[in-house]
């Protein structure tokens, strides 16, 4: 495959790709296995078990949609029913906060506390007085909430200025406390930082930026279930994986786990996002983690992120195979046709920052040479993650766009 390439296309395909020079196929290291590798699932289920409402979620397969795509399968692991959050960031969020809440008893309790003893009521009168903090788009602030209202703590919500009323309402429906932001994502992110320093709460991000301690890789960790499902579901493994970008987080996840399990033969990794906000674009291209310029606000809200988590890169940085970005109009064209599919495929809503990975998929498979550099053709078996559902009933308008 072609070692690094980049162009600029027409605005309903692919904006920019490029290719990873530092792309490897190896079996990882030991601290990577150890960290984020086959046996971190195992580690995560034990404490997620405790939410009664913990479920493997559907992988869809979506046969009409490979046959226009020229693809031999393409598969969607529906995360819009996670937990009962609506998003794959249930799980991160959920596990760093229980584990948070283990360490915090024992601490307090001056004995190590066992996961099955998290909600007894030793523990939760241990742990009542304490404050979680986080910036969020919205998914992940609802997944720390939840876990707060879960073991009795309060939450404080940081949000930007651009997430939407109806995310506000659910953070506030879980008792968090939600406080605007000016400004980006990472403005809040920044603000977030200070008011935890500031009032001694406890901060449980899903990013890093100039180190965060543990946290931001224990809600890595908690990502990996979600693929370690998809593989289960699958009968054959699969040969490339759509993933969206963000701030690494889920994409380093997803190929930090790929890369322990298949080592060599793992699939090719595609992280796609919105062409507003790539920084993981920009820091391949600088060969180091970049922070870019805010832009407009995106309609992948969940991706408008304008610097990449440092705990995900170094996985991104080894692992990854190509960096796309997308326009709005792919993403939303991609929504729609989930919502609206043809032949037998399931009807699917989903959020528009959860169909990016659909979005990369079509954008990728109608464009000659990116198809052709990454093995793309009628043997395919393309995973893609729908990461979060729709926050209301997509529209019914003809798509911008046709496959």
């Amino acid at each position: 495959m072609t070692r690094y390439y980049c162009a600029m296309l027409t605005r309903h395909t692919i904006s920019q790709y490029v290719f990873n020079p530092h792309a490897v196929r190896d079996v990882p290291s030991q601290h990577v296995r150890d960290w984020i590798g086959r046996d971190a699932p195992i580690r995560v289920r034990q404490l997620l078990n405790l939410c009664p409402r913990h479920r493997t979620t559907p992988l869809r397969r979506l046969d009409s949609l490979a046959s226009k795509l020229g693809v031999g399968s393409v598969f969607a692991k529906d995360e819009g029913e996670r937990l009962g959050l609506g998003s794959f960031k249930a799980l991160g969020g959920a596990y760093a906060v229980t584990l948070l809440v283990l360490q915090w008893a024992s601490q307090q309790l001056g004995h190590s506390v066992p996961p099955e003893a998290a909600m007894t009521r030793e523990v939760l009168q241990a742990v009542e007085d304490r404050t979680l903090c986080c910036a969020t788009d919205g998914n992940h602030g609802r997944s720390v909430a939840a876990g707060a209202r879960l073991f009795g703590c309060k939450a404080v919500i940081f949000v930007h200025q651009n997430v939407c009323q109806v995310r506000r309402a659910m953070l506030r429906a879980l008792d968090a406390q939600v406080i605007e932001v000016p400004g980006t994502y990472d403005d809040s992110v920044d603000a977030c930082a200070i008011a935890a320093r500031k009032h001694g709460w406890h901060l449980v991000s899903d990013t890093s930026w100039n180190s965060d301690g543990d946290v931001p890789a224990d809600v890595m960790r908690g990502y990996t279930v979600l693929i370690d499902e998809a593989l289960s579901q699958m009968d054959l493994p699969p040969t490339h994986v759509f993933v969206q970008g963000g701030v690494g987080g889920l994409a380093g996840a997803v190929a930090g786990y790929l890369a322990d399990v298949f080592g060599t033969v793992r699939p090719i990794i595609i992280v796609v996002e919105p062409d507003q906000a790539g920084c993981l674009f920009a820091s391949v291209l600088a060969g180091r983690p970049a922070e870019i310029p805010a832009d407009m606000p995106t309609a992948m809200a969940m991706l408008e992120c304008y610097r990449p988590s440092e705990t995900a890169w170094p996985i991104l940085d080894r692992y990854a195979d190509a960096i796309m970005t997308l326009p709005d109009a792919a993403a939303i064209d991609a929504v729609w046709h989930l919502a609206n599919p043809s032949g037998t495929d399931p009807v699917i809503a989903a959020g528009i920052s959860g169909g990016v990975g659909i979005a990369g998929l079509i954008a990728a498979a109608q464009d000659m040479n990116f198809r052709e550099m990454v093995g793309l053709d009628h043997r395919s078996r393309v995973l893609t993650i729908l990461t979060e559902g729709a926050d209301a009933q997509p529209a019914k308008e003809t798509p911008l766009t046709s496959i």
